[in-house]
């Protein structure tokens, strides 16, 4: 809840609501040290995606507001849910905001950004896609079908080769050997990784012995 703290032992966090990646959103603030984590609302050289369709029209607005929210801060150190720290958040929040500015003026950026990121990190995370499995990956996800009916007019599987040709046009991802594969640098997680079961709503209950 905004305003709760959270106590880690050596250091006690502030919990601040910060929707716009989503509406349950929120940022932890540590005032002595002037730490913050700011989760996906904006990155070192980036911002979160948007799903509107998910989280409402109203969703750059209310990034806009976070923003705001967090510039008020006296900020040191802060870090993302992605990427390496910002060593001048002031900076990071500002081009952020002049990104979300833009968008206000340019919706089909924010769908373009989402697809373009979603998809990427999936890249990231399986290490590529080999060109035949594409497709059917990419008719099971929820955030493909939104945009593809919803902000491009298209049915999915008409969306499927345009996103591709996006993804290789901008530089986002390109073949290699028959599979698609990122182009931001990465490390791959290992398969034994991929394995776990990662659902926090699936995880075995761990009693604390006192």
């Amino acid at each position: 809840m905004d305003n709760d703290e959270i106590n880690t032992g050596r250091r006690t966090f502030n919990v601040l609501h910060t929707p716009g990646h989503t509406l349950g959103h929120i940022s932890l603030y540590e005032p002595e040290e002037e730490i913050l984590i700011c989760g996906d609302l904006f990155h070192k050289n980036d911002i979160g995606w948007l799903n509107i369709f998910r989280e409402g029209v109203s969703s750059i607005q209310r990034s806009l507001e976070s923003l705001d929210r967090l510039s008020m801060l006296r900020i040191q150190q802060a870090y993302s849910g992605h990427g390496p720290q910002m060593e001048n958040p002031l900076a990071a929040i500002d081009a952020a905001r002049k990104r979300f500015e833009k968008w206000l003026s340019m919706p089909d950026k924010v769908s373009w950004h989402a697809c373009k990121r979603i998809f990427s990190f999936t890249l990231i995370i399986k290490n590529g896609l080999a060109k035949e499995d594409i497709g059917n990956y990419l008719l099971k996800c929820g955030w493909f079908q939104d945009f593809a009916r919803y902000s491009f007019q298209v049915q999915p599987e008409e969306f499927i080769q345009i996103l591709l040709d996006e993804m290789i046009r901008s530089g986002a991802a390109s073949w290699h050997n028959n599979y698609l594969i990122a182009t931001a640098p990465y490390q791959a997680p290992q398969e034994k990784w991929m394995n776990k079961n990662i659902k926090p709503k699936d995880w075995e209950p761990y009693y604390f012995v006192t």
